[in-house]
């Protein structure tokens, strides 16, 4: 399968090492056509990676990640061409954050209006699913962690979308647990924050929820 991954920043990066790992071929994609980052991550990662921009990626992916700035991904999907995420699962990791005083982060938006929604909304025939927006980028892929393997919570519109995160998650070692239709993504983005804060607070970043029942 191709992934394509709008994004060059950490997480961006840090998803395609995990694809890559995976089996899977990945092409990164950037507002510019020749991004020097994704230029020396393709050179030093090698093999099915390849680069280009927003619009390069999206045709590219039999699925499509959602990877850039939280408050700047509608932007990046309409330069990315809504058209060519049609009929694809489309994996939303992103959280609408923004710094408040102080350098804390705050999420942007409320109930009916969040990234997930919003993004769902742009791309009316892609399937998006929210997932990877409740921990860091060090821990996506094959996490390590006592008490582990922590889960990931996912919400889309799209049951079939779901099973094919699901599968995909459990390759990068990942329980699932689904909370229902993308109207819920407000709720994992607040999570996110969640997250952040007790990391903040307690100075450690590799850290992943669970649900124990």
């Amino acid at each position: 399968m191709k992934v394509g991954i709008l994004g060059s920043g950490d997480v961006a990066t840090a998803l395609a090492k995990g694809f890559l790992a995976a089996g899977y071929e990945v092409k990164l994609g950037s507002r510019v056509v020749n991004n020097p980052k994704l230029a020396t991550f393709v050179r030093t990662i090698g093999g099915r990676a390849s680069a280009g921009t927003f619009a390069d990626a999206a045709a590219f992916g039999d699925l499509v990640v959602l990877a850039t700035l939280g408050t700047a991904t509608s932007d990046a999907i309409k330069l990315a061409g809504v058209e060519n995420f049609a009929g694809k699962v489309v994996l939303d990791t992103t959280n609408p954050l923004e710094t408040a005083a102080g350098g804390v982060p705050r999420l942007v938006g409320g109930l009916g209006t969040s990234a997930g929604e919003k993004h769902q909304t742009l791309l009316v025939n892609a399937r998006v699913v929210k997932v990877f927006n409740t921990v860091g980028n060090a821990l996506m892929y094959q996490p390590k962690l006592a008490g582990g393997p922590p889960d990931m919570f996912i919400c889309g519109n799209d049951a079939q979308a779901k099973t094919t995160v699901r599968e995909l998650l459990a390759k990068f070692g990942w329980n699932t647990i689904d909370v229902g239709g993308i109207d819920a993504s407000h709720y994992l983005e607040a999570m996110c924050l969640v997250w952040v804060l007790s990391a903040l607070k307690e100075n450690t970043w590799m850290q992943a929820f669970k649900l124990l029942r």
